[in-house]
């Protein structure tokens, strides 16, 4: 019973089975067309967005080496603007006749008529662990 039988039977032809044979191959063409476009442009939103996404981490990682730039270009500037006040404090000072003559005597070991200078060794570890 599984026997494929064979039918014969003859096509109608007329003008109206010829129109909706054409008019299924042209259905079936724009069907096929439609999926083409369909898939061409899948295709180029697909690479559009790769390379969006791409430039969007590589924007992004940038970014963060940046911030990461400025955070410590901030700290060595604030580094630095302490230094500039502590030596403007030191412009002051040297203003000072009294603060130049004291800066002498310490540095250059100039001393005043009459003044005798003792050098005595700086703290360390060893001379505060003996009794003397």
């Amino acid at each position: 019973m599984s026997v494929i039988r064979k039918r014969k039977i003859s096509k109608i032809e007329n003008q109206y089975v010829q129109q909706r044979e054409i008019a299924g191959i042209a259905e079936s063409r724009k069907r096929k067309l439609l999926f083409r476009r369909l898939a061409v442009f899948a295709l180029f939103a697909s690479v559009i967005s790769y390379l969006m996404i791409s430039t969007f981490i590589s924007q992004s990682a940038s970014l963060e080496n940046k911030k990461a730039e400025k955070e410590k270009l901030e700290q060595k500037l604030a580094s630095l603007e302490k230094k500039q006040e502590i030596l403007d404090e030191e412009i002051v000072k040297l203003n000072d006749d009294e603060y130049i003559a004291k800066l002498a005597r310490k540095e250059y070991f100039l001393s005043e008529k009459n003044e005798i200078i003792f050098n005595l060794p700086k703290d360390k570890k060893d001379s505060q662990d003996s009794p003397y």
